[in-house]
């Protein structure tokens, strides 16, 4: 672990009644393409809500949909790139600290000030967006008068433009491959999956026969599908309607689902909300009727 995340004040320090202690924890996951990651959690439930507002909006898919329309209109490059440890590129204003355990090897019983962002922590969205907002404007970007995270920059004949969606950036730009250098080697950004956009979102971005560039959530619908399988050890039944012939959930006098099931329910609507927003708009009233029902079982 490095140290830059925290400050390391030894054993017995007190860090004075400014400070609460916290803990912090693993959390591990499996991204689309298969990479695996882990990402240090502070648990941040155990601090104070904040007074102040710790808001930190993210560009709309309208607004990202716009963004490519606009750059396929006047010729520019549609570039993605996602900043890996977004959050750890900036540094917390709370005062916040732990006391490492066996985990942390020679550092065990320490006291350990949290420096960095940690995700968990309620204001590190916000800190990170304002980390963003100030590296854009020191390359010359402003904000669109449509929307706070899309951001511009005149280039005298036309304008660059960066969509931001927390740590994912959609560039388009005669020349993005300039912008990607200076966020990469000036403001040392950890930069992966950058070129060309293929995949952002949720969303597939790929060109048809006639060259025509179109969208479509061809992956994150499959990753659905997989994960349906694996968690009921079948595929779903096809269906040619978006509403099932004789269904009647007003009539339904099974039990409600336990504290599990329910979850897994939730996050299945959850996944198929995100997919209507992404495109699939024909399968809106089946999920607006999901969402509306009781959670009863069997599921």
């Amino acid at each position: 672990m490095s140290t830059s995340l925290y400050i390391d004040k030894g054993v017995g320090f007190n860090p004075g009644s400014d400070y609460k202690r916290i803990q912090v924890h693993m959390v591990y996951a499996v991204k689309h393409d298969g990479r695996h990651k882990a990402r240090l959690v502070a648990g941040g439930h155990l601090t104070e809500t904040p007074i102040d507002s710790v808001y930190s909006s993210v560009v709309s898919l309208r607004g990202a949909r716009l963004l490519a329309f606009i750059g396929e209109l006047n010729g520019l490059k549609i570039w993605s790139t996602d900043i890996g440890n977004a959050y750890l590129e900036t540094y917390t204003k709370e005062k916040v600290y732990i006391i490492a355990g066996p985990e942390f090897s020679d550092r065990g019983g320490h006291v350990l000030i949290i420096s960095k962002a940690l995700c968990g922590l309620h204001s590190s969205g916000l800190r990170w967006s304002e980390h963003l907002a100030d590296v854009l404007r020191e390359m010359g970007f402003f904000t669109s008068h449509c929307e706070k995270d899309i951001w511009m920059r005149d280039k005298g004949d036309h304008y660059e433009y960066i969509a931001a969606y927390v740590d994912d950036l959609m560039i388009a730009s005669k020349d993005p491959d300039s912008i990607i250098k200076i966020l990469m080697e000036k403001c040392q950004f950890k930069l992966k999956g950058t070129g060309p956009t293929k995949f952002h979102l949720g969303c597939d971005f790929f060109r048809d026969e006639e060259g025509v560039l179109c969208y479509a959530p061809k992956k994150y619908i499959k990753k659905i599908l997989e994960n349906y399988r694996r968690i009921f050890g079948t595929w779903p039944k096809p269906a040619t309607s978006p509403v099932t012939t004789g269904d009647h959930p007003e009539l339904d006098t099974l039990e409600l689902l336990n504290e599990d099931d329910q979850k897994v329910y939730q996050s299945l609507i959850g996944a198929l909300q995100w997919v209507i927003q992404i495109g699939r708009f024909d399968i809106q009233t089946a999920v607006m009727t999901l969402c509306t029902r009781p959670l009863q079982g069997p599921l």
